[in-house]
C-alpha cells in the first residue's frame, strides 16, 4: 500500500511535510484532514491518532504523528539529500538545535497571531480584537530578532550552510501570520533575504501550491454549516489565546 499522509494544508507543519515529500519526489497518498471542521476530532480519525492532531503518517500497518518525527522518518526511509539532516555530527547538531527549540519559540506563537487573525473570526463571527493580537505578534517578536540579529547573522540558512530541515519548518511557520497580511518580515531584513533564499530552494511554484489554501480568505459558509462544532472550535482556541 502507498504511503498515506494525512495532512491540512492550513498548517505550517503539515505544509512542511507536503513540501518535502514533493521536493524529494516520494510518492504519497495525500488523506485531508479539515481542522476547521473538526475532522481531527472524528471516529475514523482516531484510529490513525488517538492524540487528535495532525500531521499524521501510515506506511502500511506503521503510524507515525508528530511533524519532526515524520520528516526525519522520511527523510531517512527516502535517503533524501543530506543537506536536509546532515550526516556531519555538529551539523545535525545544529538541526535537531533548531528542531527542539522551535516548537514553543517559533510555530506556536506564529500560529496563534493566524488564530487569532484569521481563524477565530472565522469561527465565531466576531472582529479581530486588536490588543489580543498586538499581544500575541509581541511574543513571536524574541523569536524574530534571535533569528534576525545572531542566527542568520552568521549563516545563508538557520542551522547550516545550506536549506535544511530547520529552514523548511520555520519557513512555513513563519509564513502562517504573513498570509493573513501580518507580514512579520518586512521589519527584518535578514529575515526576508532568508525567506528569499529559501523560496528559491524549494521552488516558487511548490512554495505556492503548499500555501494557496492559507493565501485564500476562508468561506464564511463554512463555519454556519454545524454551528455547535464551531462554537466548540471557538471555545477552545479561546482558552489557547488567553
Amino acid at each position: 500500500m502507498p504511503l498515506e499522509l494525512f495532512l491540512d494544508l492550513y498548517s505550517p507543519p503539515c505544509r512542511a511535510i507536503y513540501i518535502f515529500a514533493r521536493k524529494n519526489g516520494i510518492p504519497f497518498e495525500l488523506r485531508p484532514v479539515d481542522l476547521g471542521r473538526g475532522e481531527h476530532l472524528k471516529p475514523e480519525f482516531l484510529k490513525v491518532n488517538p492524540l487528535r492532531k495532525l500531521p499524521a503518517l501510515k506506511d502500511g500497518d506503521f503510524l507515525l504523528a508528530e511533524s519532526v518525527a515524520i520528516l526525519l522518518y522520511l527523510s531517512h526511509k527516502y535517503q533524501a539529500a543530506t543537506h536536509w539532516y546532515p550526516t556531519e555530527l555538529q551539523a545535525r547538531a545544529r538541526v535537531d538545535e533548531y528542531l527542539a527549540w522551535q516548537h514553543t519559540a517559533v510555530q506556536v506563537p506564529a500560529s496563534n497571531v493566524y488564530l487569532c487573525k484569521s481563524l477565530l473570526p472565522h469561527l465565531s463571527g466576531q472582529p479581530v480584537d486588536p490588543v489580543q493580537l498586538d499581544r500575541l505578534l509581541g511574543k513571536l517578536k524574541p523569536a524574530l530578532q534571535h533569528l534576525d540579529g545572531e542566527v542568520l547573522a552568521a549563516k545563508p540558512f538557520l542551522a547550516t550552510e545550506q536549506l535544511s530541515l530547520a529552514d523548511l519548518m520555520a519557513f512555513t511557520e513563519l509564513m502562517q501570520p504573513t498570509a493573513v497580511g501580518c507580514d512579520i518580515f518586512q521589519d527584518w531584513p535578514r529575515l526576508a533575504a532568508w525567506r528569499a533564499r529559501v523560496e528559491a530552494a524549494l521552488g516558487p511554484e511548490l512554495v505556492q501550491d503548499a500555501h494557496r489554501l492559507v493565501l485564500q480568505p476562508r468561506d464564511p459558509r463554512d463555519a454556519q454549516r454545524d454551528p455547535k462544532l464551531a462554537q466548540e472550535l471557538v471555545q477552545r482556541l479561546l482558552e489557547r489565546l488567553s
